[in-house]
């Protein structure tokens, strides 16, 4: 079978891709071999705003956040730097600046039929979600549509009735040029859980 060169993005959206701004675009393009997506900027929030909820989660978010999939904290105004490869599908690293050191978040991501795509977090895989893609108004939005987490060698899903509902919006600012993301994670009779949100500048370079 001949590999789809598109991003796992672009193939989820298949010609829906062309209802993009422009920068969004681009952004989800395939990279080419040889180089990676550089972004840089700053979360304007990120982590579990609720600490009734983040003392009540800690001991997962923090084993969560040691497998390199969520951070445990809460945080406001730190830079934080993205690079994306293509590589049997789309491999991203957000490195957060925080005043204690730096920590990384990763995950990769693939097409699966019917617009829609996986996203393995963190090593190796502890959690997984899969998401429909679509534009709206210019923008790119994924909502979860199962929730998987690893334990040792199993994989397990949460059942619908308490699935993380995921969402993501990635969108373009014209007057400022920068790209701008937002993620929130909320469940059942919990509520917020973890979330982020940001701008970014993004460029294409050579992958050193």
């Amino acid at each position: 079978m001949t590999e789809d060169p598109r991003s796992p993005y672009a193939a989820a959206l298949g010609a829906r891709a062309e209802e993009l701004h422009p920068r969004l675009r681009r952004y989800f393009a395939a990279i080419p071999s040889g180089e990676v997506g550089v972004g840089h900027g700053v979360f304007e929030r990120v982590g579990c705003r609720n600490p009734v909820v983040r003392a009540l989660l800690s001991p997962a978010l923090r084993a969560l956040q040691r497998h390199g999939a969520v951070y445990a904290g809460w945080a406001e105004d730190v830079p934080f730097t993205v690079r994306n490869r293509d590589d049997e599908g789309r491999s991203a690293e957000r490195t957060l600046h925080l005043p204690g050191g730096d920590w990384t978040m990763r995950d990769r991501v693939r097409a699966l039929p019917h617009g829609r795509i996986v996203d393995r977090l963190g090593r190796p895989g502890v959690l997984a979600a899969i998401f429909e893609v679509a534009p709206s108004d210019g923008a790119v939005e994924l909502r979860s549509t199962r929730v998987s987490v690893r334990v040792g060698r199993r994989r397990i899903r949460f059942p619908r009735c308490i699935a993380p509902r995921i969402r993501l919006v990635e969108s373009a600012d014209d007057d400022s040029g920068l790209q701008r993301v937002a993620l929130s994670v909320d469940v059942p009779l919990i509520g917020r859980i973890h979330e982020y949100a940001g701008t970014f500048r993004y460029d294409i370079e050579e992958d050193a």
